[in-house]
């Protein structure tokens, strides 16, 4: 008998390694298949194993549920999940934040709008790209899940972070900056597609705009952030062209 079970907080094959060895050695399983992508286990059974002796073998940081069930608590109400959304989302709007208020602090004395857009992006790659060298091993795995170049060539999830880092340093140092507005809209565009199938898809997965370090889960939020600079990039591009 089989049966499958959303899967969350995994975001790497060394998570997926890590659930299928616990749970091959509950009692009554016989296999285990997981799909990444997904967040799902299908699991080959002797006989009936209940959730919750399922959900004892994991660590606190995967949840396991049947398919079609509902992970939260009955009395929740909508404004409970919306509330939950925006404390999961806290890091990302806290750093942009910080950003703009950064960018706007360089720039007050002889305020320049350009000057400060280039700021901003050039700091939003640097302060994105230190979350992602915290966890390069396990970066990759989680941008493939969504990003179309990432999934059809794997190194580019290893390349990404340097890459952000770079084109941080060129936007802060007013370096090459044609290139790296142009390249910039090359990757975030590729990026902002996945996203934007993810969500149509409306699939679960964990977004890895923050790499692996904080758990940031994919929403209309991480559309809003690349699109936030996409903008940017093409008013500055139509300003150094």
């Amino acid at each position: 008998m089989k049966q499958v079970f959303h899967i969350s907080g995994m975001t790497c094959q060394g998570c997926v390694a890590s659930v299928k060895d616990k749970l091959s050695k509950v009692e009554g399983v016989n296999t285990v298949e997981i799909d990444l992508e997904k967040a799902e286990a299908q699991i080959d059974m002797k006989t009936i194993v209940d959730v919750s002796n399922l959900k004892a073998v994991l660590p606190d940081k995967y949840g396991i549920t049947n398919v079609g069930e509902v992970n939260i608590d009955s009395h929740f109400d909508e404004n409970d999940i919306e509330k939950s959304k925006l404390q999961q989302l806290k890091p990302l709007l806290l750093i942009f934040a910080y950003l703009f208020v950064a960018s706007f602090l360089l720039n007050f004395k002889e305020w320049s709008t350009k000057e400060a857009m280039l700021d901003f992006m050039g700091l939003f790659y640097i302060v994105f790209s230190f979350f992602k060298f915290l966890d390069l091993k396990g970066f990759p795995d989680s941008f493939r899940m969504y990003d179309p170049l990432a999934k059809v060539l794997p190194i580019y999830g290893w390349i990404y972070p340097f890459l952000e880092l770079t084109l941080g340093l060129l936007l802060l140092m007013r370096l090459q900056i044609t290139t790296a507005l142009i390249i910039t809209i090359v990757i975030l565009g590729i990026t902002t597609f996945g996203v934007i199938r993810t969500l149509l898809d409306k699939k679960k997965i964990r977004c890895a705009c923050l790499g692996t370090a904080l758990k940031l889960p994919m929403t209309e939020a991480t559309f809003i952030e690349n699109s936030i600079m996409l903008i940017m990039a093409f008013s500055m591009l139509l300003v150094y062209i």
